[in-house]
């Protein structure tokens, strides 16, 4: 069975000036909602590794999923992120629905 395409949605928050606030949007192919949170959340660690080494943010890796446009100074709330389907693709297995919000498990 083929991949699906997920979008994973952090809220994000300037550490300087909280009361600017967005979300960054990371998406790609996985088997289940929990995989893409964990990719997400893997391709986002290093990103922000290479950008506290002062390198450059890796591109796209080889499954898809990228970090590009991460602000520095800026935090990401992985308990609040939320998981769904891509919106051009809105099939799920039906075994592994996603929940509509992260409910603070590990990853």
């Amino acid at each position: 069975m083929a991949k699906v395409y997920f979008q994973v949605n952090v809220p994000i928050r300037n550490s300087v000036q909280p009361e600017q606030c967005g979300l960054h949007v990371f998406t790609g192919p996985a088997d289940t909602w929990l995989e893409a949170l964990r990719i997400a959340r893997e391709t986002c660690d290093t990103a922000v590794a290479a950008q506290e080494a002062g390198v450059p943010v890796p591109r796209r890796r080889p499954d898809g999923w990228g970090a590009r446009g991460l602000r520095p100074g800026w935090v990401l709330d992985w308990p609040a992120a939320t998981v769904d389907a891509w919106e051009h693709d809105r099939m799920f297995r039906p075994e592994n629905p996603p929940p509509s919000r992260w409910e603070g498990r590990p990853w």
